[in-house]
């Protein structure tokens, strides 16, 4: 039960103010549907925090540092890319009638979160507590505790918030954050 807990309140505090709190803000925002962004993000998350259960140990002795890091960058300064295009965004809105909004954040999460501390936390609390089911239960609640707020408040002030400003900041946090990780910021 403490492995619980623990992994809960960890990536609970861990996710206060991560980028994918602003992701969750910016795809409510874009189409406001709670319900199915909800769902995205448990799902991506359960998904994501188990694979990182199993193959964290894996790609840590095969992959190195650099490697990993230019990938996260990379990926990070794409989604600001792609978070600047009004063209793309407002055809979300079409392709989300053919993949739907949960599908589109299932993805969207699950690849913000590679690489994220959460996903790096939840590899250290599986090894050390030894008890991958109730890590990766209180990881995924914990991601839930600290996301869905965020899409209730975000669905509840959706016509207030002008939409070019949630993708304008975005774009600005995905490519500082993509930035320092092709830096090195942060490794030793």
């Amino acid at each position: 039960m403490s492995s619980f807990l623990v992994s809960t309140g960890v990536v609970a505090l861990a996710e206060i103010g991560d980028k994918t709190q602003l992701l969750a803000l910016l795809l409510t925002t874009r189409f406001r549907r709670p319900l199915p962004i909800i769902a995205g993000i448990l799902f991506a998350t359960l998904a994501n925090h188990a694979a990182a259960g199993f193959a964290g140990e894996w790609l840590a002795g095969r992959v190195e540092a650099q490697t990993l890091r230019w990938l996260i960058g990379g990926s990070l300064l794409a989604i600001a890319a792609w978070t600047l295009r009004p063209d793309a965004l407002e055809s979300t809105r079409e392709t989300a009638g053919r993949y739907g909004v949960f599908v589109i954040t299932l993805i969207a999460f699950f690849l913000v979160e590679m690489g994220d501390k959460t996903q790096i936390a939840t590899v250290v609390l599986a090894a050390q507590y030894q008890t991958l089911a109730a890590v990766v239960l209180g990881t995924t609640l914990g991601m839930m505790i600290a996301n869905v707020p965020v899409v209730l408040l975000g669905n509840a002030l959706a016509e207030r918030i002008p939409l070019r400003a949630v993708r304008v900041l975005a774009a600005l946090v995905f490519a500082v954050l993509g930035v320092l990780a092709l830096s090195g910021a942060g490794t030793m």
